[in-house]
């Protein structure tokens, strides 16, 4: 058997779901850094969006599920901390399904520059800490939707 391309692992990895945030991939996410074979083996490198985040057991197991889904035997996932995750890696495609899910994707500002569900830009800050750590609670004061904030990172 021929191995697959890293083209074709990329595209089997952007189907892969974060699995806090379902409507973005790990790859939209970010956080897959990069896909290599050595040899025989696949190597693919992955930064945790915060060293404590709670999901990255799970995401790594849905990785090594996938890849070996497609027959992926020999594969080897390398966490890679530095540099850091930053919010500046999502991808565009990642923020606008974000928005279209209803959580406001990060602003340089620190906050929302309009609700996700009404496009007012009419909105307060609630509480910093909203459903993950990752993301605070806001409210839009025009259409009274509360909705969750991807912090910037």
């Amino acid at each position: 058997m021929t191995q697959a391309s890293v083209e074709q692992i990329w595209q089997w990895l952007d189907a892969v779901p974060d699995p806090e945030i379902p409507v973005i991939s790990l790859v939209d996410l970010g956080i897959i850094r990069d896909v290599a074979w050595d040899d025989e083996t696949l190597i693919v490198t992955v930064t945790p969006t915060y060293s404590g985040c709670p999901a990255t057991s799970v995401i790594n197991l849905d990785i090594e599920t996938a890849l070996r889904d497609h027959g992926i035997d020999n594969l080897q996932l390398k966490r890679q901390l530095s540099p850091a995750w930053t919010t500046d890696w999502l991808s565009e495609r990642g923020r606008a399904r974000l928005e279209e899910y209803g959580i406001a994707p990060p602003q340089p500002a620190g906050g929302p520059d309009r609700c996700p569900h009404c496009g007012s830009k009419n909105v307060t800050r609630v509480s910093q800490f909203g459903s993950t750590p990752c993301k605070a609670h806001w409210r839009c004061q025009d259409c009274l939707e509360p909705f969750d904030y991807f912090k910037c990172i």
